[in-house]
């Protein structure tokens, strides 16, 4: 009907990954994010299922941020039909061009490989989607500013602001027929290594709020302080430090952590690596985007002077065949993919070895299995122990933690009319739910894959 909306949890409901949210009001049908399912196995499999709406259907798609989870799924979206145009800030497509590249890269690597070893169920093992499928895709992409409001069709806006967690990323406020929706993305924190302290909505008759950390307090310890502690401990034991990292901000925070180590003098010499293609693209960026950030052109620059940035897999080899103590940094951040996956194969064994989780691990990764206290690990079909000291820099997240989210909800003037508790798992939100209700007295909704609200719309002041 024309004058209600709907909105559809098509992903990152009832859990973190997969995020997309459908909107359908005032004639037009808006997709929030298209991301890719991650971690277990059964959710993975959802990213190859038909999806629930007819993607020729949709007039737009809006992305608050450039990770995996809101943005991978793209070119499955116009691998099926989807014509209209992809809106982000600028740096938000510049890093999901990376992104998106290296993961069909990957895909069609994994493929390959599966095919000529045979450890695949599927004959012949296919890439979800290719690259040739990412050329596709960024042609539709559309830079859009902060800030300013953005006409989407009669009684429809949006607008991008701020949200620190990831460069170029925003919440984003939509105005429909005069309600305000607020799709929260990932909220960042207020006091991150690289990006400034996110900006807060002022309204939301409807808000989505991300719940990752929903239910936790992040450590007040010292991020730098913990980071040196690891690499001392590491090379008491004439050992290498892995730290499995996601390419985009995670590693630049680590290469700048690090680089402050040295400049203080708090470290011994030791080689840094940087070993994720991706991440030294990205680095290119945050040259392009000073406003983001805080770091100048003259940081990034000196911070790279120290750090060995490999380029080609066949360096990976040559980094991994030297046995001197070392620290790399490599992706994928949940080690689901990416570089990580080699070094593991020739260090996991190895009890004079260090692996570094630096992030978020979702149920159904390799990383959430070593946090977890796996004795084992499957890598390219064959099974390795675990016998390197596994441990936590939890610091370093890029999402907010309970508090802090509260704190991004303080400046709202009103009570919402309706919020729902999203990119979580069950615990994460139910956690966030009660604090809210015991704060703020507000009540919240915890959304499940699939559900749809609607509601009815104002009818315009003739």
């Amino acid at each position: 009907m024309k004058n209600q909306l709907s909105l559809s949890f098509l992903g990152a409901a009832g859990t973190v990954t997969g995020s997309k949210y459908l909107l359908s009001a005032c004639g037009k049908n808006i997709l929030i994010d298209c991301g890719l399912y991650q971690g277990k196995k059964e959710l993975r499999l959802l990213n190859w299922e038909e999806p629930d709406f007819p993607p020729q259907g949709i007039d737009v798609v809006l992305l608050t941020h450039a990770h995996l989870d809101h943005t991978g799924y793209l070119p499955k979206l116009v691998q099926l039909g989807y014509r209209g145009e992809i809106w982000a800030t600028a740096p938000t497509l510049d890093v999901a061009e990376i992104i998106l590249k290296d993961t069909a890269k990957i895909q069609e690597e994994e493929a390959k490989q599966a095919n000529e070893q045979g450890y695949s169920k599927h004959h012949p093992a296919v890439p979800f989607y290719g690259l040739k499928d990412v050329e596709k895709t960024i042609r539709a992409f559309r830079m859009k500013p902060q800030d300013k409001w953005i006409p989407l069709g009669d009684q429809l806006r949006c607008r991008f602001r701020y949200n620190g967690h990831l460069l170029g990323a925003c919440f984003l406020e939509l105005d429909v027929a005069g309600k305000r929706l607020v799709f929260s993305g990932d909220v960042g924190r207020p006091k991150d290594v690289l990006l400034f302290s996110p900006h807060k909505p002022e309204k939301a008759d409807i808000l989505l709020l991300e719940s990752t950390y929903g239910d936790r307090l992040h450590p007040t310890e010292s991020t730098k302080e913990r980071l040196r502690e690891v690499i001392t401990n590491t090379l008491a034991k004439k050992g290498t430090l892995l730290i499995p990292s996601f390419a985009v901000e995670r590693a630049q925070a680590l290469m700048y952590l690090l680089w402050q180590l040295k400049m203080e003098h708090a470290l011994p010499s030791i080689p840094v690596i940087l070993d994720t293609p991706m991440g030294a693209d990205v680095l290119k960026v945050f040259y392009q985007s000073q406003s983001w950030h805080k770091l100048t052109a003259q940081d990034c620059l000196q911070m790279c002077e120290d750090i060995r940035i490999v380029t080609s897999f066949r360096e990976t080899w040559e980094i991994i065949d030297r046995k001197e103590p070392k620290i790399v940094i490599a992706g994928s951040g949940m080690l689901t993919g990416g570089r990580i996956l080699t070094y593991l194969t020739q260090y996991l064994e190895n009890p004079a070895t260090t692996i570094l989780l630096a992030g978020y691990q979702a149920e159904g990764t390799r990383g959430r299995q070593l946090e977890d206290g796996a004795k084992e690990l499957k890598i390219y079909g064959k099974t390795y122990a675990v016998k390197a000291d596994v441990c936590s820099l939890e610091g370093l997240s890029g999402h907010a933690d309970q508090q802090e989210l509260l704190d991004w909800l303080s400046e709202l003037q009103t009570a919402p009319e309706q919020i729902f508790l999203v990119h979580g798992e069950p615990d994460a939100a139910a956690g966030l739910q009660k604090k809210i209700r015991e704060t703020l007295g507000w009540e919240c909704a915890i959304p499940q894959r699939n559900e749809q609200f609607v509601t009815t719309l104002p009818q315009p002041v003739e």
